[in-house]
């Protein structure tokens, strides 16, 4: 997949001005602590009852004979409170960064991890290039990490950094490890369905556009202004249906799964959090996996 400009955090665009948080000056929200009033961002949310509570609160509310697991600092989407919140996200980057260091030391890497349907040189000695239809099914995954140009891996590991960071501090990093793969691979699948069986396909557009997807839904979740990333949004479209060589069918696939794990992410009810979370990923699992088997037999 080609690259695309990176998203960001949007900030709200009204006249008021839009409180920031106490911990962290720099960063605008939405969000409020249900006992002390003070405004929250997502790194400093902690799941309540009723709303969020900002660290402070959660500290002293551990000290009034609540039981410990009630006071266990949570994400809004309910995962544990880490110390390095972008802990998932650095090492998503260093294997993006290590794929591409070793492919440029052995190019011949490239052909055996790269996204294909069908061997697209019949030269070969039978077995020597397959496709994922001839039993090659890690290569769904491997291109996820597979790039070529500096200035494609540039772009990518961008908005991976820029859009990841928030997301694993809002969602935890299991979850927020579910939300970068599963986008992935529906974008792979998407690909897989209906580009050509000898086009091959790179990169990690699919897992970031399915960050991008879900920054939307966790700001609209946030009460931010969403008329800065739908602008972003449409402008990353744009670019991926009139510029040449982009796979936009990845682009789109992981934009998709990444609105709906979002969706069960952070509006699934508290009572039955798990669950809902849970099913948003095994419906995009599940569907994934079907493209893939239907696309399999078509072309067998």
């Amino acid at each position: 997949m080609d690259q695309q400009p990176p998203g960001d955090r949007a900030a709200a665009g009204s006249g008021v001005p839009t409180p920031t948080c106490y911990r962290h000056p720099d960063r605008e929200t939405g969000i409020s602590c249900t006992r002390c009033g003070r405004p929250i961002c997502p790194e400093c949310m902690v799941s309540a009852s009723v709303g969020f509570q900002c660290p402070d609160c959660v500290r002293q509310g551990s000290g009034t004979g609540h039981h410990p697991a009630a006071a266990r600092p949570r994400t809004p989407a309910g995962g544990a409170v880490a110390a390095d919140p972008r802990l998932v996200t650095k090492i998503l980057v260093g294997i993006n960064l290590a794929v591409f260091l070793l492919v440029s030391v052995r190019p011949a890497l490239v052909g055996d991890l790269t996204l294909l349907g069908l061997a697209w040189d019949p030269s070969p000695p039978p077995g020597s290039v397959e496709g994922v239809a001839e039993g090659q099914w890690y290569r769904l995954v491997t291109s996820m990490f597979l790039h070529q140009e500096v200035v494609h891996i540039g772009f990518n590991m961008l908005g991976l950094w820029w859009l990841g960071g928030q997301l694993e501090a809002a969602l935890g990093r299991s979850r927020y490890l579910a939300l970068y793969l599963l986008s992935g691979l529906a974008g792979s699948a998407l690909t897989y369905l209906i580009a050509a069986p000898n086009q091959g396909s790179l990169g990690a557009s699919g897992a970031v556009y399915g960050l991008f997807g879900a920054t939307a839904v966790l700001m609209r979740r946030m009460n931010y202004d969403m008329r800065p990333v739908l602008v972003l949004l449409a402008i990353n479209m744009v670019f991926t249906f009139t510029w040449g060589g982009i796979a936009w069918e990845a682009h789109v696939g992981g934009l998709i799964a990444g609105v709906v794990i979002a969706v069960g992410m952070v509006h699934a009810p508290r009572e039955r959090r798990t669950a809902v979370q849970a099913g948003a990923c095994a419906l995009v699992l599940l569907a994934s996996i079907g493209i893939i088997v239907a696309r399999t037999m078509s072309l067998t």
